[in-house]
């Protein structure tokens, strides 16, 4: 890692933050209207980090060469059992450039993203894991939580 660093994203990142949450769904396999994605992306990610609701951390190369990154939204989440603090920290778009993958970028951006929420005073994070991230998530700590969270799309569900 001598010739890569960490930093935080900023608004100069918004094409290489939506780059990267294209791509982890393409790598998925996720069916998706990709130029529709990226273009909804890109306008919300501008304004959320704009905001600071949004956070993200990025790896470059010493020659600036963006290889992986990750972030978080802050979420205001009411206080409870599992939440205590009234905040919830969800992460996603955590990707590493298939050249640049197996070597650790991933687990360091995790460590920065969880550093940052303990100086923020964040307690609790969530997040949906691939079937390739979740051997990482699985090694720092994260479990399936025991309450099932269930999703529904308006124009996805039965018409009533």
């Amino acid at each position: 890692m001598a010739d890569y660093r960490i930093r935080p994203a900023t608004a100069g990142d918004v094409e290489v933050l939506v780059h990267h949450r294209v791509a982890m769904f393409s790598d998925m396999g996720t069916p998706m209207d990709a130029d529709a994605m990226a273009r909804s992306f890109r306008e919300w990610v501008s304004g959320m980090l704009a905001s600071g609701i949004y956070r993200g951390w990025l790896v470059e190369t010493s020659t600036g060469e963006v290889v992986a990154g990750g972030g978080i939204t802050i979420l205001p989440w009411p206080p409870g059992p599992r939440y205590p603090t009234g905040r919830l920290a969800f992460v996603y778009n955590v990707y590493t450039e298939p050249a640049h993958r197996r070597r650790g970028y991933a687990r360091r951006i995790m460590h920065a993203i969880h550093a940052w929420c303990r100086e923020a005073g964040i307690t609790s994070l969530a997040l949906n894991a691939s079937q390739e991230g979740r051997p990482l998530y699985d090694s720092l700590g994260y479990h399936i939580a025991q309450s099932p969270m269930m999703f529904f799309g308006l124009d996805m569900g039965p018409k009533v």
